[in-house]
């Protein structure tokens, strides 16, 4: 296990660099100095939450941001008066849109520099998509690999482009399985679903950056903290809230910065720094927190309130071969070849 806390499984140094950042750093903190004028940047979901956090800082910094949005009226009022915005109409179960979207895109950008996967569902009753695939893990992996690849001409062209594929703890819950990815022979269990699509964020990153490496496309995913002032809570009980420890007894939100419970300028901040950061310049496919590199959890036993904060990343979401099975999988049930020399 030595070996593990100092690199995952593509080889990439899977440990802190020494960013110079902390957990309270916000979205804001890690841009200072970096100019962002001519770069093109994708945000999903970036009209609620972290996302829209995250494009009023990239906009700040001078991208030119482009918003897909499921709910164009909603994104619409969260989205005004912040510059250099577009929003287009794109719902990541939806197959049809995530092509019209990606192609309009082709039509009017030569190059993407940002593409923030950052939109997601969390710990919600059995839902299929048309093609029956379990709804969070339609959403958060299928939806953004098909996306991904239809604007891979783009991220090519860039000649430098950053791929954010956003995870989370969570994923600590679930491995991926690859016997029953839908929840088809077994009993369905919610935690269990959302655990298993972060753990596919993972792995689609390290493959991912693996093939985009040599033409200029960097992969990195990573834990925002947890962040409950966003939509993401709004199918989970109150109770669970509670029993989780990031509401009081009372249901107000507790922010604690140090244990991982941020605010949404802090939560936004590790995507934004993955998206921008000089640090990460010459490599990729590494899982971050609080603004860093995360180390490997060789400890984990289950997390209750009382164990503290929630840090690092599992050893089996790392793994080169499940990255390249996942790979194979994704576009099996999406019928999406991603060749990335094309």
């Amino acid at each position: 296990m030595e070996q593990a806390t100092k690199s995952n499984y593509s080889g990439a140094p899977q440990h802190p660099i020494g960013s110079g950042f902390t957990a309270e750093s916000t979205a804001d903190d890690v841009l200072k100095g970096i100019d962002l004028t001519g770069k093109v940047a994708i945000v999903t979901g970036g009209y609620a939450g972290l996302g829209l956090e995250t494009v009023r800082a990239l906009s700040a910094a001078g991208a030119t941001v482009v918003a897909p949005a499921r709910d164009r009226k909603k994104a619409e009022a969260n989205l005004k008066g912040i510059k250099n915005v577009t929003i287009e109409t794109m719902n990541l179960m939806d197959p049809a849109t995530i092509d019209a979207f990606a192609t309009k895109f082709l039509a009017t950008h030569k190059a993407l520099h940002i593409l923030v996967n950052n939109a997601g569902i969390m710990w919600v009753p059995l839902r299929r998509d048309a093609a029956g695939n379990e709804s969070q893990l339609s959403t958060n992996h299928f939806g953004h690999f098909r996306l991904t690849a239809r604007l891979w001409p783009a991220l090519k062209n860039a000649k430098g482009a950053r791929v954010v594929n956003v995870s989370s703890w969570g994923h600590h819950r679930s491995d991926f399985n690859f016997e029953d990815p839908n929840f088809e022979n077994r009993a369905y269990d919610s935690f269990e679903g959302y655990g298993q699509s972060k753990t596919a964020n993972i792995l689609f990153t390290i493959a991912l950056d693996e093939r985009g490496k040599q033409y200029g496309v960097r992969s990195y995913t990573l834990h925002p903290g947890s962040i409950v002032d966003t939509d993401l809570k709004r199918e989970v009980e109150p109770e669970m809230l509670i029993q989780l420890g990031v509401h009081d007894k009372d249901g107000n939100t507790i922010h604690d910065a140090t244990r991982g419970m941020k605010t949404i300028a802090q939560g936004a901040s590790t995507q934004v720094w993955c998206a921008t950061s000089p640090a990460l310049q010459d490599f990729g496919g590494v899982y971050c927190e609080d603004n860093e590199v995360a180390v490997i959890d060789t400890t984990y036993q289950g997390w209750r309130p009382e164990n503290g904060s929630l840090r690092g990343v599992m050893a089996y979401s790392l793994d080169q071969e499940h990255a390249q099975q996942l790979w194979t999988l994704t576009e099996r049930m999406t019928g999406v070849t991603f060749d990335v020399t094309k």
